[in-house]
């Protein structure tokens, strides 16, 4: 009970910094308000905002004042334009994930309790900080070998500080899905379960560590992109060490010019690397903002800051190759065709009719300049057509819309006539090659085989169990050793703590409101 009311008093507090903002019940969305909301919006002092900022900027306004967790909150909201709003999510995509640095010699200790040793001993210098974010900062170093490094530190007790947050968010979260039949139709608690742990992973710089690891090789044979090598004797929990990039960042186009690169050349390497890492690895950079990409001496883009990584599986994969490969083909019959194979829209809806939907959606963007045809344009269209269509939303792809998304910005800045679709072709039509060659399906075959011989040889064990769990039933009962009920009891105890904690993000603002309106 004391735990409840502790969550409630922060929810409260935490609707109260909002409501002072004007983001959580906006005056420019008053008249569509119900007479509950009004008079909750009165309730919580909020008050008509002068200074001319849109509804999405107060709410990233408020969202920083509140703190880290709630910056990470609104980095997950900008990435669901389908709740929040097209305008919202885009004003969301600038929210400032950066806050004042933390002493040096609070790194420094941090360094020496991780390793056990002194900092002299792995660094023969460590400068001040060079950036600062909500969760770590970055300081350049040099090695007692000679080699310059970056070195990022966890902030002191930011672990604790992210659960005691992310439990009020959670408490929020499920009552506000547990209210809101549109929270539950959008599957917001599957999206913040896989945005929630990818979180909890940037608390592990070793997670890091290992992403970084393992997008270098994968992409190891591409001559265009590279990343910075990990240094993993000076790489542990709370601090990560990896190699210093001298490049020009992709934000600064005369630098890039002067420095004798192409800006429209760097945004057709972006796009098609990124389409590569989603398609070819389903393993792909989800953060690639300006900040995080540059452009060494040899031309190549590197990218740093491997703290969200997003992940398709094979049927995700194919499921957006077909999708592009569709309209890029104007064959929204098939599009229409492999959502509902994928059983991402109801079968009662008529194919025909959902194809003229998606029809409405893809035709406007052909025949247009290149400039005209903007993705995130696109995406907010489909967004609001799969909802008229009861479509469930997809963790795995709303991460990959929206790392699209600012993939187009970045290769629009760099090259104001950037044509996206064009940029995709190639990558989109080398996929599908791939995935219908010959070499592919004797691939499947060889693997189905194997599949079935494993299966075969365990189908002797799998008779004489269900055998004995047959004569155990027929003697009263499924017995179980003492030691094995234990170990289950156990695991189901863990289990449910993590569930209870397991970082729920509230999906909305309106949710909020119906969590403190059912306690008044």
């Amino acid at each position: 009970m004391a735990g409840r009311l502790t969550n409630l008093w922060r929810v409260w507090k935490m609707a109260r910094t909002l409501a002072r903002h004007d983001a959580l019940f906006p005056a420019e969305y008053m008249a569509l308000m119900p007479p509950r909301l009004r008079f909750l919006r009165r309730m919580l002092g909020s008050g008509r905002v002068k200074d001319g900022t849109s509804p999405g900027g107060r709410l990233a306004r408020a969202l920083e004042s509140l703190g880290p967790a709630h910056v990470k909150l609104g980095q997950v909201l900008a990435t669901r334009p389908d709740i929040v709003g097209g305008d919202v999510a885009l004003e969301l995509e600038g929210l400032q994930d950066r806050l004042p640095p933390f002493p040096s010699a609070a790194a420094r200790a941090v360094i020496a309790a991780e390793f056990g040793r002194p900092v002299e001993s792995m660094f023969t210098s460590l400068g001040e900080p060079v950036a600062a974010a909500s969760i770590a900062q970055v300081h350049s170093a040099e090695t007692s070998d000679g080699r310059r490094v970056a070195v990022k530190v966890l902030r002191p007790g930011i672990e604790d500080e992210f659960e005691r947050d992310m439990e009020t968010l959670a408490y929020a979260a499920h009552l506000a899905e547990r209210f809101s039949s549109e929270a539950r139709r959008l599957r917001t608690m599957a999206l913040v379960r896989t945005l929630a742990e990818a979180t909890a992973l940037e608390l592990d710089l070793r997670m890091e560590a290992a992403a970084a690891s393992e997008l270098a090789e994968r992409m190891a044979g591409d001559e265009h992109f590279r990343v910075p090598a990990v240094d993993w004797n000076r790489t542990s929990g709370r601090v990560l060490t990896t190699e210093w990039i001298d490049g020009v960042p992709v934000r600064d186009i005369e630098r890039l010019k002067a420095a004798g690169h192409d800006p429209k050349q760097i945004a057709l390497i972006l796009m098609r690397t990124f389409l590569t890492q989603a398609l070819r690895e389903g393993f792909f950079h989800a953060d690639m903002h300006p900040g995080n990409l540059f452009v060494d001496a040899e031309g190549c883009l590197v990218a740093v800051d491997f703290g969200i990584m997003g992940r398709l599986d094979d049927g995700m994969r194919r499921f957006m190759a077909e999708t592009l490969a569709g309209f890029l083909a104007r064959d929204y019959v098939r599009v229409a065709l492999v959502h509902f194979e994928a059983g991402f829209v109801p079968p009662h809806f008529p194919l025909d009719t959902f194809a003229q939907a998606l029809r409405a959606v893809g035709e406007p963007i052909f025949g247009r300049p290149a400039r005209d045809m903007s993705m995130a344009k696109v995406l907010q269209q489909l967004f609001d057509t799969t909802r008229r269509f009861e479509m469930q939303a997809q963790p795995q792809l709303l991460l990959l819309q929206k790392t699209m998304v600012v993939v187009e910005g970045v290769a629009r800045h760099l090259d104001p006539e950037f044509d996206m679709w064009e940029a995709a072709r190639p990558v989109v039509e080398a996929w599908m090659r791939d995935q219908l060659s010959p070499q592919k399906r004797l691939r499947e075959a060889g693997e189905g085989l194997k599949s079935l011989m494993a299966a075969m040889r365990e189908l002797p064990d799998f008779v004489r169990n269900t055998q004995a769990i047959s004569l155990m039933l027929a003697e009263g009962g499924l017995r179980l050793h003492p030691e094995t009920a234990k170990e289950i009891a156990a695991a189901q105890l863990q289990h449910t703590r993590f569930s209870r904690l397991s970082l729920w993000l509230v999906a909305a603002a309106a949710g909020i409101g119906a969590v403190i309106w059912r306690f008044l």
